[in-house]
């Protein structure tokens, strides 16, 4: 051998290293490959196998369901059998088969193109690292769900094997075995396979033309049944007699009424003569639950109200008696139960509402989880709201203010009608409502004159002159105090002279009354006493200096300087 130089010695044995290290890695890549086996169900035969000769694409799950619903639109349900696994499915037309479960995927399930791959072994190459299926071959996969005998019935294609048979993607037996009691619920009904074929046809989304002409019909024929609904028990409430508990019944169940007509009739019609596709079955289900739950919850709290409306409205004059302090007390926790037992309806209805509607399935569950979202926006919004509510109760419960009481609110003496979830609802004594926030009854002072003890001190305050003998108006006060009925425990009642200015003197008469309404009354007819008195005490006293007692203007005359 010749003399080598030193440079062509270093590529030599950089080319001998790159070899010899690329050699056990090349050689595990060729026995993976030669190991390794396809992620599938062993079966014992299938119809059809892939290939250029067969019907459908099933290498891959796209290729299965784009091919699987060519067929279908093109009706060639000889072609569509292809894609199912008949094994152990007695008795079944595969061709009966493919046609149904094509019905039931194109109308009834969403399917979500970019969760299915174009891959045989179904890798998911979008998803993220962070996916505990990442990069995993899968053998199965679920296109959707729909609902069967209250459970939850997937749709799933899987990837098979027959013996010395290559790997294939095709609708699981599961699934197939389904199919004709998921037809059942989903399918067509007898009215829609009686209308003309053009009718059946797609027209947009996954819409036929019936469904686009029954739709608005539908919403019509509710529309319409809501209607007759309102104007009867208009009618009929008119007929009755308004003091009536029926009358406040029909009255409170109106509104609800018709709501639970409207949304009742959409779900008749629909049950019985149209069932619509998949996307908008799904819009409309959940809505359609939403409003009859609605109505019923509105129908039964609506009736509540009204009886324990009518049940205090036409107690109202008792419950103000100054004897009937056990019967406020019974009252203000009675509407304190009634608001309880209405949240708890809310609440259980919100509950029946996500467990009834399967929706976390479907296109209504974004539309609830919207909802959802915007409910937490809004909660955060009517804290005050919420506040008002949970002082509500507290009132109720404290019995600061009872129904019937007597207070004395925002300078005006008020009756306690009723303890709403966010208001009070006050009587004045002229016969006025005021509407009082709850939150005012808890976070700030008031006046109830009917807590403990009805009767109160009412008192008479005039401006009498200066010079007014105060001990000669005793006598016509013990006159009045001797002679009203209305007056109790007369050792307590008091004349005396609470203030003076340089104009008058004030006067106040205090006596004790049984109640707010009955010393209203002879708060009055003391002052018109007095006042009288009064006046014929001044008409007697003539002119200056004797004492006077009804204020006078006085001038004061200063002589000029000469």
């Amino acid at each position: 051998m010749g003399k080598q130089s030193p440079l062509r010695m270093i590529l030599i044995l950089l080319l001998a290293a790159i070899g010899l290290s690329a050699a056990p890695v090349m050689a595990q890549g060729i026995a993976v490959a030669e190991d390794s086996e396809p992620y599938v169900y062993e079966v014992e035969q299938l119809e059809f196998e892939a290939g250029p000769t067969a019907p459908l694409d099933l290498d891959t799950p796209m290729g299965l369901m784009e091919s699987f619903l060519a067929a279908g639109e093109a009706g060639d349900w000889e072609s569509a059998a292809a894609g199912l696994d008949m094994a152990n499915i007695a008795g079944g037309d595969p061709q009966d088969l493919a046609a149904k479960l094509y019905d039931l995927v194109h109308r009834s399930v969403p399917v979500d193109w970019t969760a299915l791959p174009d891959r045989p072994d179904a890798v998911d190459t979008a998803t993220s690292s962070e996916d505990p299926m990442a990069g995993v071959p899968r053998r199965s996969i679920t296109i959707g769900r729909l609902a069967l005998d209250k459970r939850s019935v997937p749709i799933r294609i899987a990837r098979v094997q027959a013996p010395d048979g290559e790997p294939l993607w095709v609708f699981s037996r599961q699934t197939v075995d389904n199919v004709p009691a998921l037809y059942e619920v989903y399918g067509p009904t007898a009215f829609e396979e009686m209308l003309p074929a053009p009718l059946r046809k797609q027209a947009f989304w996954t819409l036929a033309w019936w469904e686009v002409i029954a739709l608005p019909i539908i919403l019509l024929v509710g529309a319409l049944a809501a209607a007759l609904t309102y104007f009867a028990l208009n009618k009929w409430r008119k007929r009755l007699d308004e003091e009536t508990k029926r009358h406040g019944v029909v009255s409170a169940v109106h509104l609800p009424a018709t709501l639970l007509a409207f949304a009742g009739t959409i779900a008749l019609v629909r049950e019985t003569f149209f069932r619509l596709s998949g996307p908008v079955r799904d819009l409309l289900d959940p809505l359609q639950l939403i409003l009859i739950v609605a109505a019923i919850l509105g129908i039964a709290l609506s009736v509540i109200e009204a009886l324990f409306d009518f049940a205090t409205d036409r107690r109202t004059t008792k419950l103000e008696a100054p004897e009937n302090n056990e019967d406020r007390n019974f009252y203000t926790k009675l509407s304190a139960i009634r608001r309880i037992i209405t949240a708890a309806l809310l609440l259980a209805g919100a509950g029946f509402l996500l467990v009834a509607s399967n929706i976390s399935t479907t296109l209504g569950f974004s539309i609830i989880a919207s909802a959802g979202v915007m409910g937490l926006v809004l909660v955060f919004a009517a804290r005050k709201v919420l506040g008002d509510i949970m002082a509500s109760v507290q009132i109720a419960f404290a019995q600061t203010a009872r129904i019937g009481d007597a207070v004395h609110y925002d300078g005006q003496w008020c009756y306690v009608e009723k303890i709403g979830f966010t208001h009070l609802r006050l009587r004045t004594w002229d016969e006025r409502r005021v509407i009082a926030p709850v939150s005012a009854f808890t976070s700030e002072s008031f006046e109830n004159w009917t807590k403990k003890d009805a009767s109160l001190m009412m008192h008479v305050e005039l401006e009498l002159d200066n010079r007014a003998d105060v001990e000669a108006l005793r006598e016509p006060f013990s006159q009045f105090i001797e002679n009203d009925d209305d007056v109790i425990d007369p050792e307590d009642a008091v004349c005396e002279v609470i203030d003076q200015n340089a104009k008058a003197m004030v006067v106040r008469f205090m006596v004790r009354a049984v109640d707010p309404k009955v010393g209203w009354a002879m708060h009055c007819r003391l002052r018109e006493h007095m006042l009288a008195a009064a006046s014929r005490m001044d008409a007697a006293a003539g002119n200056e200096p004797v004492p006077a007692y009804i204020p006078r203007e006085r001038e004061v005359r200063m002589d000029e300087a000469g």
